[in-house]
């Protein structure tokens, strides 16, 4: 049995490679956005409050987007595929849109607005059926390891981001009526590489059609609602209680990772250049470690691999919390480093929790259902990235910097005593059937 996985593995290497470009297409161009939108909202507007609300548009259209295509993709039918139309469309769109971001920031706030907002319409669009895609072709027993190269990929591509294209921002380039200009350059060539991506994508990559028929005598009994309403109906409560728990694993991340930078600069004494390195460790780390714990979670099961990575990273989080007293003997080197390997240890535990979520949902889902599981998944992860920053400040104005690390732990035990209650999920398992 294990020599037929590791063959089977093997052969849908290329194939999760190839799929993995679109998690790459979002590695390249999240960390841009997040970098310099805000950069270029300040030119017009002054309020930091009213920057960061616009910058939780892309939050709020993913909770209603991802869904709605995810599900919508789950029922389309073309002779390319159900997943491949919105790739095609919707990727080259969100390219073009990215590309144009920082001419419009030259212009006017309202142009700026408004292709940020066309910008997140067609990414959030695009992303739940780019997601979907690979567990319609990777069958479940290989999931996890698939979704490893795939997390390693995006991991890659954050760091091709900040680090390659993030330095052609200092790069003039002359524009009609401007001269020299700089902050540019890294958007367009991130473009081209997106729309590089999606055709690369159509050619390589065949969705199976085969299934449409059985697909569709399904789909003719059970609506998208029903779906829904049955996932949380259930006998078995195993696809309602990861949710909850990724919904609490990603308050406790969402929550942390916005506020390393300052808490380096404000507690820790770094430079705001060096502070971005703080954050940069848990990348490192993701991008190191996504393929090896989907071998480890093969292994031992995804469930067990889950729960003791979450036990780690509660501990991880309290040696975080008493690492400002434990280390002010220390120099402000000696600081920033430890500070750096915890992030980095967390990093390791936080992408083995990620990779094998996924896997586990997918695995409750059939043919039918697989985009509707997806949305969902995003639909709760994007939750916790709207709620979250905002408790966790309160709770840094209130009780200091450090109790942003506490609150995240105590997230993180939430999340590991709702998993002991999911009792599906592994390769061996079957989808749940909808009823009629």
């Amino acid at each position: 049995m294990e020599q037929k996985k590791k063959k089977g593995l093997k052969g849908y290497y290329l194939t999760t490679f190839l799929i993995g470009l679109g998690f790459f297409t979002m590695g390249l161009m999240d960390p841009l956005y997040d970098t310099y939108v805000p950069i270029f909202l300040s030119k017009f507007i002054d309020s930091k409050g009213l920057i960061g609300s616009i910058m939780t548009l892309d939050n709020i259209l993913a909770i209603f987007l991802i869904p709605v295509f995810s599900a919508i993709s789950d029922r389309t039918r073309t002779p390319i595929g159900r997943r491949m139309p919105f790739i095609i469309v919707c990727l080259p769109l969100t390219a073009v849109a990215f590309g144009l971001i920082p001419f419009s920031a030259l212009n006017s706030l309202w142009m700026l607005i408004t292709l940020v907002f066309i910008l997140n319409l067609f990414k959030q669009a695009a992303r739940g059926p780019v997601v979907a895609l690979m567990p319609d072709i990777i069958p479940g027993e290989l999931r996890s390891e698939a979704n490893g190269v795939i997390n390693t990929m995006g991991g890659i591509a954050t760091i091709v981001g900040t680090i390659g294209l993030a330095q052609l921002m200092n790069v003039k380039v002359n524009l009609p009526g401007m001269g020299p200009t700089d902050n540019i350059l890294a958007f367009p060539v991130a473009s081209v590489l997106v729309i590089l991506a999606a055709i690369l994508l159509l050619i390589f990559i065949k969705e199976d059609t085969s299934k449409y028929d059985q697909a569709d005598e399904a789909e003719q009994k059970v609506p998208i609602r029903k779906s829904i309403k049955h996932i949380f109906g259930e006998k078995d409560k195993s696809a309602m209680y990861i949710l909850l728990s990724l919904l609490f694993w990603f308050i406790a991340y969402q929550g942390v990772l916005p506020f390393v930078g300052l808490y380096s600069t404000e507690v820790l004494g770094t430079s705001s250049g060096t502070a971005a390195l703080a954050a940069g460790m848990v990348g490192v780390a993701y991008a190191i470690f996504a393929i090896p714990s989907g071998v480890v979670a093969h292994k031992h099961g995804r469930k067990k691999t889950i729960r003791r990575a979450l036990a780690c990273l509660v501990g991880i989080l309290m040696l975080i919390f008493f690492h400002d007293p434990l280390t002010s003997g220390l120099g402000q080197l000696g600081r920033q480093l430890t500070f750096w390997a915890l992030l980095f240890c967390f990093g390791i535990f936080w992408v083995t929790v990620v990779t094998n979520s996924f896997p586990m949902l997918w695995q409750m889902a059939n043919y039918q259902t697989m985009g509707i599981y997806t949305g969902l998944y995003y639909f709760f992860s994007q939750l916790a990235s709207i709620i979250s920053p905002p408790i966790t400040g309160t709770c840094i104005d209130i009780f200091g910097f450090r109790s942003l690390f506490v609150f995240a732990a105590v997230c993180m035990l939430v999340a590991f005593f709702l998993m002991s209650k999911v009792k599906r999920g592994e390769p061996e398992d079957d989808p749940a059937e909808i009823p009629a």
